[in-house]
């Protein structure tokens, strides 16, 4: 897989999933300030992303916010399995404690088998979480409370994009992030 493609795939769903959808509502501004990196991953060890990982989590740390708030690690080869995944979250959150930069920064995944505990792979509400590749994405917590405080009703978000995927259906997805 090339480096356009990952990275094209996941700026697509980016833009017309959550975005679109407006499944995180605090998204488009730095979308459209560019205040988004973007990073494609190509190893296939979980220790080479955890590598790079440390170094992203550094880089954005020093980071002026106004030029980079967020970063997006795309892994296309990484783990392909959910369960495998989802392990490595927790090393990937001992990385960010050793590097202590907990409680400055904050990570969120994403996977394209992404299934939440309590429920079944074919529910939709599992879509919230999926991407087209494994995706690490590097938040501020700075930036994460503004955006929450700033928010009207900010905890009803993840009931009402449950509704937007039920609504919407998994045709509807489908046919959303086609290329």
């Amino acid at each position: 897989m090339s480096t356009s493609t990952a990275l094209a795939d996941t700026q697509r769903w980016l833009e017309r999933a959550v975005i679109g959808l407006n499944l995180c509502p605090f998204a488009k501004a730095v979308h459209t300030k560019g205040q988004i990196r973007w990073v494609e991953c190509e190893a296939t060890s979980p220790l080479a992303v955890l590598q790079l990982l440390a170094q992203e989590l550094q880089h954005l740390a020093a980071a002026d916010a106004a030029q980079v708030d967020t970063t997006l690690i795309v892994a296309p080869q990484l783990l392909p399995r959910f369960a495998d995944f989802n392990d490595f979250l927790g090393v990937a959150d001992d990385a960010l404690a050793e590097l202590q930069l907990d409680g400055t920064l904050q990570i969120a995944a994403f996977h394209p088998q992404w299934v939440f505990a309590g429920t079944t792979a074919d529910d939709i509400g599992n879509h919230t979480n999926r991407a087209p590749h494994p995706t690490l994405h590097l938040l501020r917590e700075a930036s994460v409370a503004r955006a929450v405080a700033a928010y009207p009703d900010a905890e009803a978000i993840y009931g009402r994009n449950i509704q937007t995927l039920q609504r919407l259906g998994l045709a509807g997805w489908r046919a959303l992030l086609k290329g």
